[in-house]
């Protein structure tokens, strides 16, 4: 964030230069397949004033397993609709191991507008996995450029 001598200083960059933070947590649990599918609750609609905004994202996600299984469960991170790079993992046997996996996404945000952040979570194989949405989380800060 540069400011020139002489240039004029306005409300609207004074206020971006704060970080903008957004947070969430699941309402519904979701019973995991092999199939990605959304967690429900766990989305984040913003606004983003400049092109060139940049965020980072955090998730946790909490995993029980219901029934025994060798599976592992898997967390991702959608923005407008696209899977960001990485996921959180997380495997487990019995009905009594249940865990949190988390993981950290940093990147552009593109454009100046409406974006969406989700949540997703599938497993490896079968059944026997499900998220907690109670314990899942995910926390956003968005970075504007003055």
């Amino acid at each position: 964030m540069v400011y020139l001598a002489g240039e004029r200083i306005t409300a609207a960059r004074i206020n971006r230069l704060k970080p903008a933070v957004y947070n969430t947590v699941g309402s519904s649990n979701l019973a995991l397949s092999t199939t990605e599918t959304d967690i429900t609750g766990a989305s984040i609609t913003l606004t983003t004033e400049t092109a060139g905004a940049y965020y980072v994202a955090t998730a946790t996600f909490s995993f029980d397993i219901t029934s025994a299984t060798t599976a592992f469960a898997s967390g991702v991170c959608q923005l407008d609709g696209s899977s960001l790079t990485g996921n959180a993992r997380w495997s487990g046997e019995v009905t009594t191991d249940f865990g949190e996996a988390s993981f950290t996404w940093r990147g552009a945000v593109g454009t100046a507008g409406s974006h969406t952040f989700k949540l997703r979570g599938s497993m490896s194989s079968g059944t026997g996995i499900q998220v907690l949405a109670a314990f899942t989380t995910l926390l956003v800060t968005i970075y504007e450029e003055v």
